[in-house]
Order: C-alpha cells, then structure tokens, then sequence
C-alpha cells in the first residue's frame, strides 16, 4: 500500500471549495466596506466583519458553515442596498 503524497492536514476538495466561498465573501464584503461614506462607520462594519469572521474560523460543522455563509450574503446584499439608497 503506497502512502499518500498528501501532507495529513490537506483539505478535503469540498473543504477547499468551501473555505474558496468564504474569502470570496469576506473579500466582497471588505470591497462594500469601503464604499461607506463616513471614516468612522468604514472602521466600525470592517472591525465587525473581521472579528465575524475570527469568531467562525474553527468551524467545522458543514450544514453551519453554508448556513453562515448564506447568512453572510444576505448581510452583503443588505449593505449594498443600504449604499446604494444612500447614494440616490
């Protein structure tokens, strides 16, 4: 039996392709961020995503992590609607 060429904490692809949907959220949520208007609500919403993000990095629990992710993209679209009723 030949042993694996795979160091013992590689990702699952699933797993890869999963943590690949978080960066992508966190880096569309940091990019809506900095479309707010005010410096002191820019700092606020990134400490926010950056400390939501630490708090779930253990995560492990599939059905938790699509639900956070989907709870992420619900609060993405909220602030791209907030950004964009107040730009109108």
């Amino acid at each position: 039996m030949a042993a694996s060429r795979l160091p013992p904490a590689a990702l699952t692809l699933k797993q890869f392709l999963r943590r690949q949907q978080v960066l992508q959220l966190y880096r569309r949520i940091l990019q809506a961020i900095r479309q707010v208007p005010t410096e002191t609500d820019r700092h606020y919403l990134k400490e926010w995503a950056r400390e939501e993000f630490k708090r779930n990095k253990d995560a492990t629990d599939e059905d938790a992590i699509r639900m956070m992710i989907t709870q992420g993209n619900m609060q993405l679209r909220e602030l791209e609607r907030t950004l964009h009723l107040a730009n109108s």
